[in-house]
C-alpha cells in the first residue's frame, strides 16, 4: 500500500514523465520486434534464406551504439526532453520507410538507421525518468520502464496475430509509424529533468573524457550489459521463428505464444523491479537468472502448445525480471555529469558486442535440422550463467542522491 501511497503523491509531470518513457520504450520495441515474425516471409519474397534475413537484427542492433552516443551528447547538452522527442519522430520515420524497401540490401540500410536512432531512446528516457522521481521509486519505476520492451513485442505479437495475414510484411512496417504520435504527450505534459537543470548553467563536462575518466565502471557496464543482451535477445529474437519452422505452428499460434511470453516478462520486469528495492540490485538479478536455470528444459524442448506457453511465461519472468533492475542500476552507478549518455551507451555497446546473436543462433539451428530449442537453451543457460557471476562480483549504488552528485559534480 504505501508504494500506491507513494506513487500518487508524484506530481503530474512525474507521472507524465514515467508514462512517456514507459510508451517510448514499449513503442521503440514493437517497432524492433515487428522484424522478428517476418524473418520468413521476407526471405521468401526476396528469395533468401532466414539466415541472410537476420543480418537485419545484427545491423540494428550494431548501429544503436551510434545512436547511444550521439543522442546522449546531445542530451547532455540540450536537455532530455527535446532531443527524446526528435529521437521517437526519426526511428518512426525509418520504420514506415522499412515498408517501401524494393530489394533485401536497401532493407538493411534502412535497419542499421532504424538502429542508430532506436539506440537513442533507451538511455534518454531511462535518465529522464531516473532523475525526476523519488530515490524510493527507481526500483518500482525501472521495473515498469523496462518492462515497456516485453510490452512492445506483446503488441507486436497482437499486431502479427491480427493484421499480418491481410497486410503482409510490408504493411506491418507501416503500422509502425504509430510511435511519432507520442511525441504529442511528450512536448504537452513532460517537463526538462530536474538534475539538468540543476546543472544547466555549469560548465558541461566531455563525454568523451567522462567516458575515459570512469573507465573502469564503463568497462564493468558494457560486459554486463553484452551477457545482459545476449540473455534476452537469445532467448526472444528467434522464438517466434522457433515456433515457425521447428514446430510448424500458424499465424495464430505463434502469435499467442509470443503474447504469453511477453506477458510473463512484463510479470517478471514489474515484479523484480520492486523487490530490488527490498534487497538491493545485485541480489534481485542474480535470483531472477538462478530462477531461469530449471525453466530451460520445459521451455526450450516441450512438445506441445501448452506447455511451451508454461515454458515461455516461465523463463521470461526470469529474464525480464533480471532486466527490470537494469535501468535503475546503471544510472545509479552512472557518473552525474553524462547520465543522459552512460547508461545507454554502455547498454548499447554491450548489444554491439552480442550483435551476431541471431545469426549465430540462426546458423547452429539450421546446421542441425532447424532445431532452434537446442540454439535457444545455450544462449539462455549460458548467459544467465555469466550474469550471476560477472552481477556477483560488481559494485551497487542503490538510492544514490543524484541532486547532490549534480551539485558536487566536477565539470
Amino acid at each position: 500500500m504505501s508504494l500506491i501511497a507513494d506513487l500518487k503523491s508524484l506530481e503530474p509531470s512525474q507521472r507524465s514523465a514515467i508514462w512517456a518513457s514507459y510508451l517510448g520504450w514499449t513503442l521503440d520495441a514493437f517497432d524492433y520486434f515487428l522484424m522478428v515474425f517476418m524473418f520468413s516471409a521476407i526471405a521468401k519474397e526476396f528469395h533468401s534464406d532466414v539466415k541472410a534475413v537476420t543480418e537485419a537484427v545484427f545491423l540494428t542492433l550494431a548501429a544503436r551504439p551510434i545512436g547511444a552516443f550521439v543522442f546522449g551528447w546531445l542530451a547532455e547538452r540540450f536537455g532530455r526532453r527535446p532531443v527524446l522527442m526528435a529521437d521517437i519522430i526519426l526511428f518512426s520515420i525509418f520504420e514506415f520507410a522499412s515498408g517501401f524497401a524494393p530489394t533485401l540490401t536497401s532493407l538493411l540500410v534502412l535497419r542499421f538507421l532504424f538502429g542508430v536512432a532506436m539506440g537513442g531512446e533507451w538511455g534518454l528516457g531511462a535518465s529522464l525518468v531516473m532523475e525526476s522521481i523519488p530515490a524510493k521509486l527507481r526500483g518500482p519505476v525501472s521495473g515498469l520502464l523496462q518492462s515497456g520492451y516485453p510490452s512492445g513485442y506483446f503488441v507486436a505479437s497482437l499486431v502479427y496475430f491480427l493484421l499480418f495475414d491481410t497486410i503482409g510484411w510490408r504493411g506491418m512496417f507501416m503500422v509502425g509509424v504509430a510511435p511519432a504520435l507520442l511525441v504529442l504527450l511528450i512536448r504537452i505534459h513532460v517537463k526538462e529533468s530536474p538534475v539538468f537543470e540543476a546543472r544547466r548553467e555549469k560548465p558541461r563536462a566531455n563525454p568523451i573524457a567522462e567516458l575515459l575518466r570512469y573507465w573502469k565502471i564503463a568497462l564493468y557496464m558494457i560486459v554486463l550489459m553484452a551477457a545482459f543482451n545476449a540473455f534476452s535477445h537469445g532467448t526472444q529474437d528467434l522464438y517466434p521463428t522457433f515456433l515457425q519452422k521447428q514446430h510448424h505452428y500458424d499465424t495464430h499460434m505463434t502469435g499467442i505464444l509470443t503474447a504469453v511470453m511477453n506477458l510473463g516478462a512484463i510479470v517478471g520486469g514489474i515484479g523484480f523491479g520492486i523487490w530490488s528495492e527490498r534487497i538491493g540490485r545485485k541480489r534481485a538479478i542474480i535470483i531472477a537468472c538462478l530462477l531461469a536455470l530449471p525453466v530451460i528444459p520445459l521451455w526450450a524442448f516441450s512438445a506441445t502448445p501448452v506447455l511451451l506457453g508454461l515454458g515461455a511465461f516461465l523463463m521470461q519472468i526470469a529474464v525480464q525480471g533480471a532486466w527490470g533492475i537494469v535501468p535503475v542500476h546503471l544510472n545509479e552507478l552512472s557518473p552525474p555529469a553524462a547520465r543522459a549518455l552512460f547508461p545507454g551507451f554502455a547498454y548499447q555497446l554491450g548489444n554491439l558486442i552480442m550483435s551476431k546473436n541471431a545469426v549465430f543462433q540462426a546458423g547452429i539451428a539450421e546446421s542441425r535440422g532447424d532445431d532452434y530449442g537446442l540454439a535457444l537453451a545455450i544462449f539462455g543457460g549460458t548467459m544467465a550463467l555469466a550474469i550471476i557471476l560477472w552481477t556477483a562480483f560488481g559494485p551497487e549504488r542503490k538510492h544514490a542522491d543524484f541532486m547532490a552528485d549534480a551539485q558536487t559534480a566536477k565539470s
